[in-house]
């Protein structure tokens, strides 16, 4: 479980990067729910560290 965390959270990370930087959409100029996928990333990452090695 915590693995898949961390895969989601790359996932998330670099789908931001690419729709941030425009590659993806129109860039910066683009809507701001872009920046949701990284909130997730930070949450899932912090969600990973908080319930620890083997959580319950």
């Amino acid at each position: 479980m915590g693995n898949l965390l961390y895969i989601i959270a790359v996932i998330c990370i670099i789908i931001w990067a690419l729709g941030f930087f425009g590659v993806m959409g129109t860039g910066i100029q683009s809507n701001g729910l872009i920046h949701i996928l990284l909130v997730l990333a930070v949450v899932a990452i912090l969600f990973r560290i908080i319930s620890g090695r083997n959580p319950v």
